[in-house]
């Protein structure tokens, strides 16, 4: 006879607060030993990229004609993981969306650092770093610089906007979470979260104020969802490259990067939730909601891919379907099965109500998205570069480890800091999910009567 499952108790607003604050507590040796490993794999890439600026870009595996791969493939994939938390904490913030409160602070913060994270590519990608300041918009009297047309340049544009305004809008949604982080620490946390609070006393005034600081940024904060990614986009769809020069490719980048970034924030907070104990707080009321967006955006990134191939066919245009024909069967077309795998046929398995509440199936489920949106990116932009206009110019990429090992430090980086964030600062809004607390009750509720 199965044993009885135990109804949860509704948390009250001294249990969201003990929860949150428990997780800022000092960490324990396991924790340090993780983020020193994160910070390891920093430092190995880093003396990659120390080689690479001694020696040159010759140790890449970058040759004509494949002149972007790696390098380029990271910065879209962590623009991309980055649009998650805009969706999730302007879009659905602006629709009241309920399951939102819970999740959207560790998404604001994913947001903050993957963008970080892929600012770090194109002065990578340069080789010679210290040239840096070309892609930058400063004044000069001759006009040699900045090359208004070239896609470098829009990428500074647009990641430097996105992170000005993910900073700003992670940091507007602390100042309450940090005044109560405040009332409850002592020593230099009481110092370091007064000094972040900005004098917050949680007053009538200041609250009036806040809720229409945090609504205006919503909504300036909405647009860079579909504007950001747009001009990634144009990095390619405004060349005359076979298999970049699309016009699908702005709404297609798009899909692409709320589906990377929603997978994305799924496979931190799964592990997340269990190693910080903070089980009553993020229910599976909430994965599902999310597994349900990534479900939706698979769903649209399929039909991507079809109309895209269904273009190069009904264009008639020869290079093209050659083109899309080697991205299919050439040598790296094994890489192009495993993104269809990852990104169409995987995700359908959330249609089953009971997969999205599975949160062993959907982390893993998770990941293989995470790998196929990058395989996506690597497909794109390497596979199209190896098969241009001239046969006898054709050659296809192989990485270097010096590539590899640069790759496998930014996860490293990215990583460490989210870490690093989740255990210093409040990584789960207290303040929303008071204010959301009716819904978290009818969720647990929800789910014991699912479990029962």
């Amino acid at each position: 006879m199965a044993a009885a499952v135990q109804e949860p108790v509704a948390p009250t607003f001294r249990d969201i607060d003990r929860s949150v604050l428990r997780v800022m507590e000092l960490p324990g040796l396991a924790y340090w030993i993780w983020v020193g490993f994160c910070f390891v794999l920093v430092g190995i890439g880093a003396a990659m990229w120390t080689r690479q600026i001694y020696e040159g870009l010759g140790v890449t595996g970058l040759r004509q004609p494949v002149m972007w791969a790696v390098y380029i493939t990271n910065f879209v994939f962590w623009v991309g993981i980055a649009h998650s938390g805009t969706l999730i904490s302007a879009i659905l913030f602006l629709f009241r969306t309920r399951w939102r409160t819970a999740v959207y602070r560790a998404a604001e913060t994913m947001t903050l650092f993957a963008v970080a994270t892929a600012g770090l590519f194109p002065m990578i990608h340069l080789g010679r770093v210290w040239n840096l300041y070309w892609l930058l918009p400063y004044p000069n009297e001759r006009y040699l610089q900045p090359n208004f047309r070239s896609p470098l340049v829009w990428d500074a544009f647009a990641v430097s906007t996105y992170l000005t305004i993910s900073a700003l809008f992670l940091f507007m949604g602390l100042i309450p979470d940090v005044a109560n982080a405040r009332e409850h620490a002592t020593g230099w946390r009481r110092t370091f979260y007064g000094i972040l609070a900005l004098g917050w006393h949680g007053t009538d005034e200041q609250w009036r104020h806040f809720s229409m600081a945090y609504l205006l940024l919503a909504g300036l904060a909405t647009p860079l969802v579909l504007s950001v990614h747009s001009v990634v986009s144009w990095d390619f769809a405004m060349a005359q490259l076979p298999g970049w020069h699309s016009t699908i490719f702005a709404p297609y980048f798009v899909a692409g990067a709320i589906f990377s970034g929603v997978a994305m924030v799924i496979t931190l907070l799964v592990p997340m939730r269990r190693w910080l104990h903070i089980e009553d707080l993020l229910t599976p009321w909430h994965f599902d909601n999310l597994a349900k967006v990534v479900l939706l955006t698979s769903l649209v990134v399929t039909y991507s891919y079809s109309v895209e191939t269904f273009m190069a066919w009904y264009s008639g245009d020869k290079i093209e379907q050659m083109t899309f024909y080697m991205r299919y069967f050439g040598p790296w077309g094994w890489l192009f099965w495993v993104m269809v795998l990852c990104n169409c046929l995987i995700p359908l398995l959330l249609f089953s109500p009971r997969i999205r509440v599975n949160l062993t199936a959907l982390w893993i489920i998770s990941l293989f998205v995470n790998v196929g949106m990058w395989t996506e990116r690597f497909v794109i932009i390497a596979g199209s570069l190896a098969t241009n206009f001239n046969p006898s110019q054709w050659a296809f990429f192989r990485p270097s480890i010096t590539e590899i090992m640069i790759t496998v430090g930014s996860f490293g980086w990215f990583l460490g800091l989210f870490s690093l964030f989740a255990r210093f600062l409040p990584i789960v809004s207290m303040t929303e999910l008071k204010e959301g607390i009716v819904w978290l009750r009818k969720a647990l509720r929800k789910d014991y009567s699912r479990a029962a």
